[in-house]
């Protein structure tokens, strides 16, 4: 039976105590424990370079899907915005998507206009709708004559569409006189109450 000063000395691990350490072995030591430290810092680099990648690529996605369904949401507005219109009074001619241009430093670019004789609709189209885009967009139709010389003389109204809104954006568009619209399904709609009187630029 072994005693217990043999069970510990049976699980110590096998050092060489015969000499000590002279500089060669101090500097072998060093040697190779800066070669593991640059091996594990090539990994971690080849990682955070995978890692950047992936976002990258889901951030590529994430920009694809969003302006795909943008552009959807946008479809599906300008599809029944002439009907939705004629019914508020508003005898449009024809629509235009995606109407930009430039000017002097400026780049601009508008989602739908409705043509209606001497009078515009402009419908500025988000997937979710935020206080800061109404913000925005009366600071657009501000410019809009400006920046479209061919609509100087034209009567300005503005429109806001939306899938999903966030805050009352909706009431806050409606406050300003804006057109709401709301695209529901597979259709959308004018959810300004009956009567209601769009402010003119």
């Amino acid at each position: 039976m072994k005693n217990k000063n043999e069970n510990n000395e049976a699980n110590e691990p096998v050092v060489q105590y015969n000499r000590p350490l002279n500089f060669d072995d101090v500097w072998k030591m060093f040697q190779e424990t800066g070669e593991q430290m640059k091996e594990t810092d090539r990994r971690m680099s080849e990682t955070d370079r995978q890692m950047k990648e992936t976002d990258r690529r889901m951030k590529k996605l994430q920009d694809l899907f969003t302006t795909q369904w943008g552009k959807l949401i946008e479809s599906l507005v300008e599809g029944d915005l002439t009907k939705l219109l004629n019914e508020r009074g508003i005898l449009v001619q024809r629509t235009l998507q995606n109407v930009d241009g430039k000017y002097g430093d400026i780049d601009y670019e508008f989602d739908i206009i409705a043509v209606n004789g001497n009078e515009i609709v402009i419908v500025e189209v988000k997937t979710t709708l935020r206080t800061d885009d109404v913000i925005h967009f009366l600071s657009k139709l501000e410019h809009a004559k400006t920046w479209m010389t061919e609509y100087k003389n034209h009567t300005i109204i503005g429109a806001m569409a939306c899938l999903v809104e966030q805050s009352g954006s909706m009431k806050m568009a409606m406050k300003h006189g804006l057109l709401a619209i709301k695209a529901t399904g597979g259709s959308a709609s004018i959810v300004n109450r009956p009567g209601f009187d769009p402010r003119k630029w």
